[in-house]
């Protein structure tokens, strides 16, 4: 009898353990899926997708003899998505970003610059306005020429916008090196990327210009 009744103890308490996990379970469970389950919804989309519009290269336009008269190239823009990063970062990012192009004679994207001498022309030191953005961007730098690199970008990307979904064009057009020394230091540049895009050329210059570029679009339609 005092077997039994220690079986039926062994097996109650084993019952309300199983009980108890799956409870606890249901719970996780309610938490994940129904209370927060939008949010989480929502941050897996932001980590998992991304749209991009990939442009689709169009085809030569050749003259009788085989020569083109019309070909694409590709191009490379550096790009940078929104990203779970705070000030300090995203600044470094920037700057080392474009110290990268600029080593290699890359051009970037300078708006800001252009606004800071409107302000200046306007009676406003390019000074005054450079403190400005420096606060406004959390801009820790005291090399002004490293400030104005990193408030070019940071007020181009304050008056486009960017998400984790639609991208800030830093520069539309970088060469091989700077692609190299990038990809080659990924780690160091989050929300970064590089993007191929065709460019159409018209190898004979003005001749017949017009003509070509009607069969382009023609063609390409």
């Amino acid at each position: 009898m005092a077997k039994m009744d220690k079986k039926n103890l062994r097996y109650n308490i084993l019952t309300m353990m199983v009980y108890t996990i799956g409870i606890v379970l249901l719970l996780v469970l309610f938490n994940l899926q129904i209370v927060h389950g939008e949010e989480y919804y929502n941050k897996s989309n932001t980590r998992l997708t991304r749209e991009e519009t990939i442009q689709a290269a169009r085809g030569n336009i050749l003259d009788r003899n085989g020569n083109v008269m019309a070909g694409t190239i590709g191009k490379y823009s550096l790009e940078i998505y929104k990203s779970k990063i705070n000030n300090q970062t995203l600044n470094n990012t920037i700057l080392n970003v474009i110290n990268i192009l600029e080593s290699n004679g890359d051009k970037y994207n300078d708006t800001a610059w252009e606004k800071l001498n409107n302000s200046a022309s306007e009676g406003v030191s390019a000074d005054d306005i450079l403190n400005e953005y420096k606060q406004k961007y959390e801009i820790n730098s005291d090399n002004s020429d490293d400030v104005r690199k990193i408030a070019a970008v940071r007020y181009g990307i304050e008056q486009e916008g960017y998400t984790t979904m639609k991208s800030y064009v830093i520069s539309d057009n970088i060469s091989t090196n700077s692609i190299a020394k990038i990809e080659e230091q990924s780690t160091d540049f989050p929300g970064v990327s590089i993007n191929e895009y065709p460019e159409r050329v018209y190898s004979m210059a003005n001749l017949a210009s017009h003509i070509i570029r009607i069969c382009s679009t023609y063609k390409s339609g």
